[in-house]
């Protein structure tokens, strides 16, 4: 059977687990070879993959198109940039990486659920027709959820729950609208996805959208 002939459901557990073998991969490398900065290397790559990608689209648009939008254009560059540039440094910290990590998929996993079950308007329809206020609360709360799991069980800043609050809704909050800017230069462009690299899911920026502000923000914070 094909790729092609499966569902999209299908193809997006395959991918997921094709990415959480890379992941488990690069945690053993972490582990096992430290001096090699496995998490920044794949980091890094990821990054050279999103930014390909969306210069890739912005190539294939119309020149109205682009002149249209052009400063919106120029700008989200800039941040795929800055965010090549914090991920170079981040990743030398892996631990800061996962806690990331696991708030982001938290706030997208508790988001997409209350969506579905509570519904209610809309936040932005004409840039993002799935977002809700009632996914945006809930993916807050699950985010920071995580965050205080997080220092409980690793500690990285002592005991304090307080901070890990905070920081988990500041760091859900990011990522949730670093979605909808993705979706809003996707909008502009006139396409669905970034691209068809990961099947089921898009592009490589479909699926880390949600760092955009994220990886800036924690680079100059712990600076």
């Amino acid at each position: 059977m094909k790729l092609s002939e499966l569902s999209n459901t299908k193809l997006r557990i395959i991918s997921a687990i094709a990415m959480l073998a890379i992941l488990g991969i690069v945690v053993a490398l972490e582990y096992f070879a430290p001096q090699i900065h496995a998490v920044r290397a794949l980091g890094v790559l990821i990054m050279i993959g999103a930014i390909y990608e969306t210069i890739k689209c912005f190539a294939n648009m119309t020149k109205e198109t682009f002149n249209k939008h052009a400063p919106y254009f120029v700008a989200f560059c800039a941040l795929l940039f800055l965010m090549l540039v914090s991920v170079y440094f981040i990743g030398t910290r892996p631990w800061i990486m996962l806690w990331l990590l696991m708030i982001i998929v938290g706030a997208d996993v508790g988001g997409w659920l209350s969506g579905k079950i509570f519904g209610g308007d809309k936040m932005w329809e004409r840039i993002s027709e799935h977002k809700t206020w009632a996914g945006q609360i809930g993916g807050i709360l699950c985010g920071t959820l995580m965050s205080v799991l997080f220092f409980l069980c690793i500690k990285p800043f002592g005991n304090d729950v307080v901070f890990a609050v905070l920081m988990g809704i500041s760091i859900s909050l990011l990522s949730q609208y670093g979605d909808l800017t993705a979706s809003f230069i996707k909008r502009c462009i006139g396409i669905k996805d970034f691209g068809n690299i990961l099947p089921g899911h898009g592009g490589i920026l479909d699926r880390f959208d949600g760092w955009i502000y994220v990886l800036p923000f924690i680079w100059f914070f712990t600076m």
